[in-house]
């Protein structure tokens, strides 16, 4: 098993993505990140070198400068360059058939001793685990976006994933100078079961007119010392990511406490998606 991490592979040069690579490079580790597309990986590391340069400018890289962070940071467009990663993190779309694959693909590529985390916010890690022939090696690490800022990271165990690989990932996550928290798997571990839901019935009180979209996170603003409202929140996150969770969280416990509300549907189908289309709950100048 892995005891020292020397290189980092980040599959999903996305928003999570680049966030993770980010945090790892900062940190000093060498990282090798990986996207399907060369556009998706300019973008990336667009973002990334944007927001190093804007953390450089507040002098908070700790004596670094953004194009040292940056020179840890390599850019490819093939799963293959992660042979010699110690640890490979994908941060691709939240699907369970797509990550399963992913877990297929690494076990022909990467070492039998490195270790497979997903950053999926709500997927059974067990059953993505399933798909590895060392299910052992794969263990949940679900960072939260902004993740260069962000302190708290959910480590994830799977039911087959093993005490040595979930102590290397804890023992990493505080080495990035992170918070790590150890959860049982369950679908959508410990801060989504209990957010999301909250969120969705934010939503509901808006479908049945109980109060306005302002209203309700005013109120839970001023009454619940909330640092910003729900809906806010769920605009910032996304509205088609907050169903998606939603959804999962639904089907995996059959229960109905998990239903999506209605308007969270209507409002995706519409394209109302929050910040990222201009419009969710409230409206965003593009």
């Amino acid at each position: 098993m892995i005891e020292t991490f020397r290189r980092i592979g980040v599959l999903g040069a996305g928003t999570m993505g680049n966030g993770i690579a980010q945090t790892f490079a900062m940190a000093g580790f060498n990282v090798r990140l990986c996207d399907i597309k060369q556009e998706f990986l300019d973008r990336g590391v667009a973002a990334m070198t944007g927001s190093l340069e804007r953390l450089e400018a507040k002098g908070k890289l700790e004596g670094q400068t953004a194009a040292t962070v940056m020179g840890r940071v390599s850019a490819t467009t093939s799963m293959e360059d992660f042979a010699d990663c110690d640890l490979v993190v994908e941060a691709i779309i939240e699907n369970y058939d797509a990550k399963a694959s992913v877990m297929r693909k690494l076990d022909t590529i990467c070492r039998p001793d490195a270790i497979l985390a997903t950053n999926t916010s709500s997927i059974s890690v067990t059953r993505i685990a399933a798909a590895s022939i060392h299910p052992e090696r794969v263990v949940g690490m679900h960072f939260f976006n902004p993740v260069p800022l962000m302190q708290l990271v959910e480590i994830i165990r799977a039911l087959q994933t093993s005490d040595a690989v979930c102590d290397a990932i804890v023992h990493l996550t505080n080495a990035l100078g992170k918070t790590a928290r150890v959860s049982k798997d369950s679908y959508g571990f410990v801060v989504n079961r209990v957010l999301i839901p909250m969120i969705n019935e934010a939503i509901n009180c808006v479908y049945e007119g109980v109060a306005s979209a302002e209203d309700v996170d005013s109120m839970m603003k001023l009454g619940a010392n909330h640092p910003m409202g729900p809906l806010s929140l769920a605009d910032l996150i996304g509205l088609d990511v907050i169903l998606n969770i939603m959804e999962t969280l639904y089907q995996g416990f059959d229960d109905p406490k998990y239903r999506p509300s209605p308007l969270l549907k209507q409002m995706r189908d519409a394209g109302y998606l929050g910040r990222k289309s201009g419009r969710g709950f409230f409206h965003y100048a593009k």
